[in-house]
C-alpha cells in the first residue's frame, strides 16, 4: 500500500473515532496522519512521500509569496506616472526533463503577473518567457532557475 493510501486510511480512521466524517475533522486526520507516518518513517523504510509533501507545501508559499511580490509590482508600474517596466522574451535553460515538470514550472510563470511562457524549444532544453521587468536577463534566468524552477523539481522529483 502506497503512503498516501495509508494516509488517507489515517485520515478516516482519526475522522470515525472523533465521532464524524467531516471536511475539518478528515483534514485533522490527515495531518495527524502524517504526523505519524513522518515519525514511523525509519520502521517503514525512507519515503518520498514525507518530504515530497512538504517540498509541495514550500512550493505553494514560494508561489504565493511571488505572487504577491509580482501583483504589487505590476500594480505599481500601472498605477504610478513613471514606468519602470523593461519588457523582454527570453529563453531561460531549464532543467525540468519530464513533460509534466515542464508543464507545471511553466503554468507558474503565466500565473506570477508580469511574466508569461510563450513555448519551449523543440528540444525541451530552454522556456521562451516573456517578462515585463527585466533589468539584466542573466539575472532574471538565475532568478528563474534558483527560484521556482529549484521548487518544482524538488516537489516533483
Amino acid at each position: 500500500m502506497t503512503p498516501f493510501a495509508t494516509n488517507l486510511i489515517l485520515a478516516f480512521v482519526w475522522a470515525a473515532l472523533n465521532g464524524g466524517i467531516g471536511v475539518s475533522s478528515v483534514l485533522v486526520g490527515f495531518l495527524v496522519g502524517y504526523a505519524v507516518l513522518f515519525i514511523l518513517q525509519p520502521l517503514f523504510g525512507a519515503s518520498r512521500y514525507c518530504s515530497s509533501l512538504f517540498d509541495g507545501v514550500m512550493l505553494a508559499l514560494y508561489f504565493i509569496y511571488e505572487l504577491i511580490i509580482s501583483s504589487l509590482k505590476v500594480a505599481w508600474d500601472v498605477l504610478t506616472p513613471t514606468h519602470r517596466s523593461k519588457p523582454a522574451l527570453i529563453a531561460v535553460p531549464i532543467e525540468a526533463k519530464t513533460d509534466a515538470e515542464i508543464t507545471v514550472l511553466a503554468n507558474l510563470v503565466s500565473l506570477t503577473p508580469g511574466s508569461l511562457s510563450v513555448d519551449i524549444s523543440e528540444d525541451k532544453t530552454h522556456l521562451l518567457v516573456h517578462a515585463m521587468f527585466v533589468d539584466d536577463p542573466e539575472a532574471f534566468k538565475q532568478e528563474l532557475h534558483k527560484g521556482m524552477e529549484r521548487r518544482v523539481l524538488e516537489a516533483m522529483r
